[in-house]
């Protein structure tokens, strides 16, 4: 089991030396990664289904991670997720390369499509065929990061005649993950991701997940077992060794641990005792 942190781009994280500091804690407990999660703005006042209030501190993902990237060495860098079809994928392509870049390899790229409307709204990204425009996004940022000479013909971005330098050191990309709890989303993830993100899933949710995985890697002649599995397990689940071993049970690779804590302090205290109770590192 490999065990990642969430947020460190977001609350207390959202302090630049709080951020740094968990994550060089996070590392030196063993911890194989740290994600970020976005919300490009949040609805004022609060209303479902929006997950926090509006004034939650989040920085950016690619620009939290870059950050993180220089005050560590070796720990692998999620944005858990970027909302694909609110951004330009042509600046975003870019902006990712560059993160890869900076961190020597060490970017996952984790991929929603959204389900805020005032988000889209403010935006000014359509809130239709979220699911189809992310696909297209993400094939034409393939095509920036890994043709010899860039070009894309989809029904809603062109190019050809240009190039984004540099490329992601990851070749011939970073890897993808999608996020999401529908259908559509697992087929997402068979068919064009090395892996799935569940988010806020306790075992019996896990277990349907994992259910409809499998239908949608069967539905494209793809191996359940070769999908990397990642779920960040419910606030209200005690995530202990037997807990960590069920979830390996009904297979997943990976465990994003919700932040233990609610200022630097606690936080730090929170990734070692992880590091100790679960890694072994520490």
């Amino acid at each position: 089991m490999k065990f990642g942190l969430f947020g460190i781009n977001n609350g207390p994280c959202a302090s630049p030396k709080c951020a740094a500091a968990v994550a060089r804690a996070a590392e030196d407990a063993g911890f194989e990664s740290v994600w970020t999660g976005e919300h490009v703005i949040l609805p004022d006042p609060q209303a479902p289904p929006s997950p926090v209030p509006a004034d939650y501190p989040m920085l950016d993902p690619a620009i939290a991670l870059a950050f993180i990237a220089a005050h560590t060495t070796t720990i692998r860098l999620g944005t858990g997720i970027i909302i694909l079809p609110q951004r330009n994928p042509v600046v975003l392509a870019k902006e990712l390369a560059s993160t890869d870049v900076l961190s020597n390899g060490r970017l996952i790229f984790g991929i929603g499509v959204g389900y805020l409307k005032p988000e889209f709204d403010a935006i000014g990204a359509p809130f239709d065929h979220k699911g189809a425009r992310s696909e297209e996004w993400l094939a034409a940022m393939i095509a920036l990061w890994s043709m010899p000479k860039p070009e894309f013909r989809g029904k809603w971005i062109k190019f050809s005649g240009v190039n984004a330098m540099p490329r992601p050191v990851q070749k011939p990309h970073p890897e993808i993950v999608f996020g999401g709890h529908t259908k559509e989303a697992f087929s997402r993830a068979a068919r064009l991701a090395k892996g799935w993100y569940g988010f806020a899933q306790d075992l019996d949710g896990t277990a349907k997940c994992v259910e409809g995985l499998r239908a949608a890697c069967k539905a494209v002649g793809r191996r359940f077992e070769d999908i990397e599995v990642s779920i960040t397990p419910h606030a209200r689940v005690k995530v202990d060794r037997d807990t960590a071993k069920c979830y390996a049970d009904l297979g997943v690779s990976r465990l994003i641990l919700l932040q233990r804590g609610a200022d630097e302090a606690a936080l730090l205290e929170g990734a070692r005792e992880v590091g100790r109770q679960l890694i072994g590192k520490v």
